[in-house]
């Protein structure tokens, strides 16, 4: 385990006005002891990259009910690459077919969740993942 907390940044990107999910998810991570920066509903893809480099984020978490997970998950994935955070997770959840989570996968994107899986394994999740994927720079 790190000698700091691992901080995660949780975006809700479109018009999805939808964030129940969102906060659960967003309060469990921080009973588990990690750091959260919950940006609220209606974020662009830049916006959540920008919030992550600023916050030095270990993870992004988007939450996506809106169908546009493609879009979403591809944009963001794209901006990390391309502003150094390459290697730092990108994970999330909402309504994504099993087809759909396969293709990002193909594009780096971590493990997906839905409605009803437990908080407890997302955390367990991004915890073994930051443990298991050391960042390229020191932190």
């Amino acid at each position: 385990m790190s000698e700091y907390p691992i901080k995660v940044v949780i975006g809700k990107p479109g018009l999805d006005g939808h964030d129940r999910g969102a906060k659960v998810v967003a309060r469990s991570l921080v009973e588990a002891g990690m750091e959260v920066v919950y940006l609220g509903l209606r974020q662009t893809p830049e916006s959540i990259v920008a919030a992550a480099i600023d916050e030095d984020a270990d993870a992004v978490g988007l939450s996506v009910l809106s169908g546009a997970h493609m879009t979403h998950f591809k944009r963001v994935r794209e901006l990390m690459v391309d502003q150094g955070l390459g290697d730092r997770l990108l994970t999330g959840g909402g309504i994504i077919p099993t087809k759909d989570q396969e293709t990002l996968t193909a594009l780096g994107v971590g493990k997906l969740f839905g409605p009803g899986d437990d908080p407890g394994t997302i955390a367990e999740y991004i915890r073994d993942w930051v443990r298991t994927h050391p960042r390229m720079e020191a932190k």
